[in-house]
């Protein structure tokens, strides 16, 4: 379906219901007009040839014709209530000057399977938004558990964040970490990892010690330049704001000022994660990431500490656990559904 988008001329938007009568019935049909008047949005809510609107129709199995400044939506009444409160969100979001992407488009469609869309994006009509706010953008949930977990960042000491890859576990704290460094709330931002070596030592990888250990640090250095301009994080590394180290270089230091990141954490010993909790400082927040259902290290799940120090520490005062599942993959589908396979009854 290849449909050129049309653009209005005027600001805000308004919403008709044509049957506006308890939908209790998920399979009763509905048509719903959404009138959009702000010219210079439309075409990126569109998107080009309407590709956004055959993705909310695809997934939502509605039909959605636009014209000028008007969409009428068609289908039964749940999804077509689904697809307005998606629209109308991505709509706000534009005038907000936010992006959206497939990964953006996809991560409203399923928050509008909550009880309210907009209760997930402000956890409370009265509070302001959950988001955070770094250099190059404003993020904000893209699943009701992101939101729970964005407040614990905010609040919390210890944050344990458990749950697949694709999740935003490790991307929102150092999002985080970047937005309290800006601000001054810390003074050092310090991100680790084990260097658990898969299937080559690193005595035989080429190059120095940082050499050696950088490929283990990537995704780390990926989350820092999406949320700051290269220029600063190169500047910032430099002058020690910002440090970046496996977790063997942790010892015997105190981390105080710092917001503190240890991401893949199901890979580190029990000794390890003892030595590296305890080297919480003043005015410091510590946030451990990790899958408690990829441990790679010799021993596997039994020796993991990630799991250990949750088992001890869960519901201590100061410290959090957010659990996240495959529903909560914000990459592309597909890989939610990868994890549910590996996931599943047969896994």
């Amino acid at each position: 379906m290849a449909r050129k988008a049309h653009r209005g001329t005027s600001a805000g938007h308004a919403a008709a219901i044509a049957h506006p009568e308890d939908r209790r019935d998920a399979s009763r049909r509905a048509r719903i007009e959404v009138i959009f008047d702000e010219q210079a949005a439309l075409g990126m809510l569109f998107g080009e040839f309407d590709a956004n609107l055959v993705h909310i129709e695809n997934r939502l199995g509605v039909f959605i014709a636009a014209r000028g400044d008007r969409v009428v939506i068609e289908g039964s009444e749940d999804e077509v209530a689904r697809a307005r409160d998606v629209l109308l969100k991505m709509h706000e979001k534009l005038l907000q000057g936010e992006e959206m992407d497939a990964g953006a488009i996809e991560a409203l469609i399923a928050m509008s399977n909550e009880p309210t869309l907009e209760g997930i994006i402000t956890g409370d009509a009265k509070a302001p938004p959950i988001m955070i706010r770094t250099r190059k953008k404003t993020i904000t949930p893209r699943s009701a558990m992101q939101g729970d977990y964005m407040r614990q960042l905010a609040s919390r000491d210890i944050i344990f964040a458990l749950g697949p890859a694709g999740t935003g576990k490790t991307y929102l704290a150092v999002a985080q970490a970047v937005s309290q460094l800006i601000t001054g709330s810390v003074q050092r931002l310090i991100l680790s990892r084990p260097a658990v070596e898969a299937g080559e030592k690193l005595g035989f990888l080429p190059g120095d010690m940082k050499d050696k250990v950088d490929p283990y640090l990537r995704p780390l250095y990926d989350a820092l330049f999406d949320c700051m301009p290269p220029e600063q994080v190169e500047r910032r590394i430099a002058s020690g704001e910002i440090e970046i180290a496996p977790i063997a270089f942790m010892r015997g230091r105190t981390l105080a000022d710092a917001f503190v990141i240890l991401d893949e954490a199901q890979n580190t010993t029990r000794e390890q994660m003892k030595m590296f909790l305890t080297r919480f400082g003043q005015n410091s927040r510590m946030v451990i990431c990790g899958d408690p259902r990829q441990v790679d290290i010799p021993g596997g799940d039994s020796m993991s500490g990630l799991a250990d120090a949750v088992g001890r520490l869960e519901g201590v005062e100061g410290m959090g656990v957010t659990r996240f599942t495959a529903a909560d993959v914000v990459r592309h589908p597909i890989v939610g559904r990868i994890v549910e396979a590996y996931e599943g009854p047969n896994a």
